[in-house]
């Protein structure tokens, strides 16, 4: 059965909601760092975007490929630059990598659909 990444996304939003109630200077502070850190610089958001899902496929971490690939994609990302991030992971982590990255590619899939109205 395939995993429902945008569901999996909306849950996560909702549960880092409620740490961010019990520990607000930690996840304030984690919000700061995630904001600094993928605004546009030398590297584009969209670049830094596809760094950060290729990082989390290689660490097996599905709520971050979840989203990165949300990210990704809102930042312009293509299919194709997905689909290369997805190949530079398998490289870098292998056999496990491959697998995070069919998961990967399903998430893509699933939030193009909702990005397009379908």
């Amino acid at each position: 059965m395939l995993k429902d990444h945008t569901r999996k996304y909306h849950e996560l939003v909702g549960l880092m909601e409620k740490l961010g109630g019990e520990i607000p200077e930690t996840m304030e502070a984690f919000d700061k760092l995630h904001k600094s850190s993928t605004k546009d610089g030398a590297l584009t958001k969209k670049t830094k975007e596809l760094i950060a899902l290729g990082i989390a496929i290689t660490v097996r971490c599905d709520g971050c490929i979840a989203f990165h690939v949300n990210d990704a994609l809102k930042s312009g990302a293509s299919t194709a630059e997905v689909v290369e991030t997805i190949g530079v992971a398998v490289l870098m982590g292998g056999g496990p990598s491959v697998v995070y990255g069919c998961e990967a590619l399903e998430a893509m899939h699933q939030f193009a659909t909702l990005q397009n109205g379908a």
